[in-house]
């Protein structure tokens, strides 16, 4: 939950260390109530959607996967971990939403750490197996010839560890700052970092690691696919192309203002913009809540992007829905054009329509 220092606030959870800064003890503190009284009423119903979407969604892809374990391939692997990362991302929604409306936190120290620290680990885990996704694509279509026998499962299995292992390291932080404190005589659940390194720290991870990198391999990459695949003579190119197109601009559109966001709070803290004090902290602390709750929807969405878009993918979730749910039917056949398709060197491939090998 974000906590910008003030007695009892609530809104989202992220990134505290930018909320708890230092007030001009020149001003009066500033009345909150209102983001507060807005927070108590938005999180926990935004929280409670992106948890069902989320958890049904992602637990749908993961099921799929292992089920069909013995066909798994490199994509497949990603595509399970994404699936995992977001499942680890959501089920820590429902004790936010809890502390969002009774203002306290009653799970303990421990509890505290550990949703912050899995949180912070479903974020970037996320975040890094997209970006493996990307790079997948890539190299697979652009250097298929000579890239091709590197992807092997050993080589899934180590990125799998390598990205896991990197995403518990840069949120270790949240483990060792996070605590319960008390606030007005509530226990609150927030990072408490007193050196300007960290919050920095905190600032940088978060911009550079959750969006401008990503941002940049996606458009460099996607950027080079696009033209191979418009050479391409398919009758689902521009299928394809849309889609790729569509991944960018989604994540840019969920993650981007929530990361100016909090860039803005920064230059805030530090004296670097200027206007009226509480006005411009309560727009601020308003527009990290709004923002940072609608980025945290889009791991509702990676199941569909990433999985459910796949022709493969969709006959084998609907198959395993059959058996779950009496009533479901199979997917309709394509047209001809499918055939096509397939006899031209673009091919799509396991669980992901932008997967594409060249032949």
């Amino acid at each position: 939950m974000s906590d910008n220092g003030t007695n009892t606030t609530v809104t989202t959870e992220y990134d505290y260390s930018l909320y708890d800064e230092i007030k001009d003890n020149t001003f009066a503190p500033c009345d909150s109530n209102d983001v507060n009284g807005f927070g108590k009423v938005f999180l926990p119903t935004l929280y409670s959607l992106v948890f069902i979407l989320g958890f049904l969604g992602n637990s749908l892809v993961v099921c799929v996967l292992v089920k069909h374990r013995s066909q798994i391939n490199l994509t497949d692997i990603c595509l399970l971990n994404l699936a995992l990362s977001d499942l680890l991302f959501v089920i820590t929604l429902p004790l936010y939403s809890h502390y969002s409306v009774v203002s306290e936190w009653i799970f303990g120290d421990f509890m505290c750490r550990f949703t912050a620290v899995s949180h912070n680990t479903g974020f970037f885990s996320g975040i890094f197996f997209i970006v493996v996704m990307t790079l997948d694509r890539y190299v697979v279509i652009m250097h298929a010839h000579t890239m091709t026998r590197y992807r092997t499962l050993k080589a899934g299995v180590v990125l799998t560890i390598l990205i896991w292992m990197l995403s518990l390291s840069v949120s270790l932080p949240a483990f060792v700052f996070t605590k319960v404190s008390n606030e007005s005589s509530a226990l609150g659940c927030h990072q408490i970092q007193d050196s300007d390194t960290w919050r920095l720290y905190n600032l940088v991870s978060i911009n550079i690691l959750g969006l401008v990198i990503p941002l940049l391999v996606m458009i460099v990459c996607y950027s080079r696919i696009i033209p191979t695949l418009v050479q391409i003579k398919s009758a689902r190119k521009h299928r394809v192309v849309k889609l790729i197109i569509s991944i960018v601009v989604v994540f840019f559109l969920f993650w981007a203002p929530y990361n100016i966001g909090l860039f803005l709070w920064f230059l805030k803290s530090n004296g670097k913009l200027e206007g009226d004090e509480c006005n411009l902290e309560a727009t601020l602390r308003l527009t990290v809540t709004v923002t940072e709750a609608f980025a945290y929807t889009h791991c509702c969405l990676n199941p569909i992007i990433y999985a459910l878009v796949g022709e493969r993918f969709m006959k084998r979730a609907v198959q395993l829905l059959r058996n779950w749910v009496p009533g479901i039917r199979h997917p309709s056949t394509r047209d001809s054009s499918d055939s096509s398709y397939r006899k031209s060197s673009l091919l799509s491939r396991s669980s992901d329509v932008t997967s594409v090998f060249m032949k």
